[in-house]
């Protein structure tokens, strides 16, 4: 398996799973900076240019939730659960997390990282502002749920866990309140336990020639 990643939000989830996992994967760094996401041999497994892919044999896999999804049944692990309606809550959480939870603190890591990496000055206030609201009004939702259970579906890990949380490893440079919401601050920390989470992204050629300018 071949997985094309960069170091961003969805290829983040991408790799901590797989990480976790301990799945033999040949990692590939793509570029953003460079535009390889946009370059014909890359538009040729991932035609939206983006990333992660997921290459597995003749299967061309994207978008970082059905990757996760398909590593964890590939493993044959319990992240992926056995009883359907389990399967159904991952789905619900799923997308729970793209239409609500993530778009807000995702656009939060736009406006405090990703702007300045690429170039695109301070962050907006305005946006900051209302981005700020909504990521309280759905963490409270995440918050409720969390009291009494140890993971989303219970006292069982699952890949939901790892899809939702994705955003937060960036809560305090990226300005979201994640410490009014006392479960899901206590649900992260567990995250925070596995290696794989705190450190999801492999070191890529990139990395090690820098390193070794510097050493």
């Amino acid at each position: 398996m071949k997985l094309y990643y960069a170091e961003t939000l969805a290829p983040r989830k991408a790799c901590a799973v797989a990480g976790y996992l301990g799945l033999p994967i040949d990692y590939v760094f793509v570029d953003l900076r460079r535009g390889e996401h946009t370059q014909p041999a890359y538009l040729a497994i991932n035609p939206n240019g983006k990333v992660p892919t997921l290459v597995d044999g003749e299967r061309k896999l994207w978008e970082a939730d059905a990757i996760i999804c398909h590593l964890a049944q590939r493993a044959d692990s319990p992240l992926w659960p056995h009883e359907p309606a389990q399967q159904i809550d991952v789905v619900r959480w799923m997308s729970w997390n793209s239409q609500h939870l993530y778009r807000h603190a995702g656009s939060l890591y736009f406006e405090h990282l990703i702007k300045k990496w690429v170039g695109l000055g301070a962050p907006d206030d305005a946006k900051v502002a209302e981005s700020q609201r909504f990521f309280r009004q759905h963490t409270a939702v995440l918050d409720q749920h969390l009291k009494g259970r140890k993971w989303l579906l219970g006292n069982a890990l699952s890949v939901a866990d790892f899809s939702v949380g994705v955003t937060l490893p960036y809560a305090q440079s990226s300005a979201m309140p994640l410490d009014e919401f006392p479960e899901v601050r206590r649900w992260h920390d567990q995250l925070n336990e596995f290696d794989a989470w705190r450190k999801p992204f492999p070191e890529h050629a990139q990395q090690a020639e820098q390193a070794a300018a510097h050493a």
